[in-house]
């Protein structure tokens, strides 16, 4: 039988991977990478307001990323090219919370847990947390998904088309923020675009139609769970990175896979 908190992990993996399979095919045919990137790192200012404030990680993070982002947003094209806007961005938030976490009195805590992720040590409330924004992020997805796809296509069809272009790119933001924070105590705030990329980088050579891309990047994303899991229960890994590491076999495999049916087709 596998232990309680094996379990807990296993359902929080998968709740992650869910989410982050569909959603991350956006940041891949965006090229948000950066983006991520800059709303994730943003989550380490989040546990230090979350601890300075006595307040619950998960909505520090929230709040910090979503605030990030919405920053992104406004500033993006008006005064710097937005990877050198992203860039700052994402290494200033990141380095504002590790000094600011030093100066919270009384509060000494290891933040490699939240740089790297502690998915074992995920309780009943966090399960049910991360469950719950898996599953607003699964069903805004499915309430925006033509409209999205077509901004993402094409954002000149979709104004024409009367979608309003910032409100979608609003929610697409909201979501990302979301998955940003239920996914720290996953695999941490340095891995989470891996998590939102790789697995999606890895369907994308297998695929045919978005829908397609988008089922094989959250088939990917659960096999890289499980896989990392495995492996750290297995080898005393750390979890995060072994789940990362999973997810990147997989894209080898499929890049290999998709370069031997090439040749074959010549």
């Amino acid at each position: 039988m596998l232990d309680d908190f094996l379990w807990r992990a296993t359902l929080a993996g998968i709740a992650l991977a869910l989410a982050a399979g569909p959603l991350g095919c956006f940041v891949v045919w965006r090229r948000m990478a950066y983006f991520g990137d800059a709303t994730a790192h943003a989550a380490i200012l989040g546990v230090a307001l979350s601890l300075g404030f006595s307040i619950s990680i998960f909505i520090g993070v929230l709040v910090a990323a979503l605030a990030m982002a919405f920053m992104i947003l406004s500033f993006s094209g008006r005064m710097f090219a937005i990877d050198t806007l992203l860039g700052v961005a994402a290494h200033g938030a990141l380095a504002l919370g590790l000094v600011a976490v030093t100066f919270i009195p009384g509060v000494r805590v290891d933040l490699t847990a939240y740089l790297f992720g502690d998915i074992l040590a995920v309780g009943y409330v966090d399960l049910l947390i991360i469950c719950a924004g898996s599953a607003s992020i699964l069903v805004l997805l499915r309430l925006r998904w033509e409209r999205l796809l077509l901004l993402t296509l094409n954002a000149d069809l979709a104004a024409a088309r009367g979608i309003d272009t910032r409100r979608e790119n609003m929610i697409l933001t909201i979501m990302l923020a979301v998955l940003v924070a239920v996914a720290i105590k996953i695999v941490g705030a340095l891995l989470i675009t891996a998590m939102l990329i790789i697995p999606a980088a890895a369907a994308r050579p297998v695929s045919r139609t978005p829908e397609t891309m988008s089922g094989v990047a959250v088939v990917a994303a659960l096999v890289a769970v499980v896989a990392g899991l495995w492996t750290s229960f297995q080898w005393d890994t750390p979890t995060g990175p072994s789940i990362v590491v999973a997810a990147s076999a997989l894209f080898a495999m499929a890049s290999l896979f998709a370069l031997v049916r090439s040749k074959h087709m010549h």
